[in-house]
């Protein structure tokens, strides 16, 4: 009787064994294909979109937690969520990626042009034998200096750029612009590079 019953409970403990790993292997799939889809949006959510990255990160950790209590069907939910959760991320990074695309392409549009026109007018003025009415030795200077920042400010605004950095390439390409309208002001011209109305 007693050998019988030590049948059913070792039966048993198999049957509550079978039914508690039950779902372990699909959380543990879908929790590397979380894991897969997290590191897939990384390279462009962290930069553009850091908050909504974190919260991706913080959401793929709590999966992981649940799965290492053992909560597998608490788990699967979670990682089937985080899945879908870095597709919308990516998508709102790479809207991120475009608006901050289109605010290059105004800088790129125009300041080397305004660093162009501001060189071409510094060189006429620096081989005149006498400089212009309303134009003296100061504002010269002056003028050369702000392209010489505005050079300065707008290849380092393009190379990081080139790296990807979007905010400081479009901080960099703010100020080469600041530069290049201080230094056309200097030598009475506009953003387009013509004399300036008077």
């Amino acid at each position: 009787m007693r050998k019988q019953s030590w049948k059913y409970l070792a039966v048993a403990a198999c049957v509550l064994a079978v039914a508690c790993n039950s779902g372990k292997a699909p959380a543990e799939a879908a929790l590397k294909l979380a894991d897969e889809a997290v590191n897939a949006a990384r390279a462009e959510a962290e930069r553009l979109v850091p908050d909504d990255f974190k919260s991706l990160s913080d959401d793929l950790a709590a999966a992981k937690e649940a799965f290492a209590k053992g909560d597998y069907k608490g788990s699967l939910a979670a990682a089937t969520s985080v899945q879908q959760k870095a597709n919308d991320v990516l998508a709102k990074a790479k809207a991120k990626k475009d608006e901050l695309a289109a605010q290059w392409n105004s800088f790129a549009d125009g300041v080397p042009k305004m660093i162009e026109a501001i060189k071409s007018r510094v060189d006429i003025l620096s081989q005149s034998k006498k400089l212009p009415k309303g134009m003296d030795a100061s504002k010269l200077t002056a003028a050369k200096d702000g392209l010489a920042a505005a050079t300065a400010g707008w290849a380092e605004a393009q190379t990081a750029q080139a790296a990807g950095n979007w905010t400081d390439a479009l901080a960099k390409a703010s100020q080469a612009k600041a530069k290049a309208t201080e230094a056309l002001g200097q030598l009475g011209m506009d953003a387009t590079g013509a004399p300036a109305a008077k």
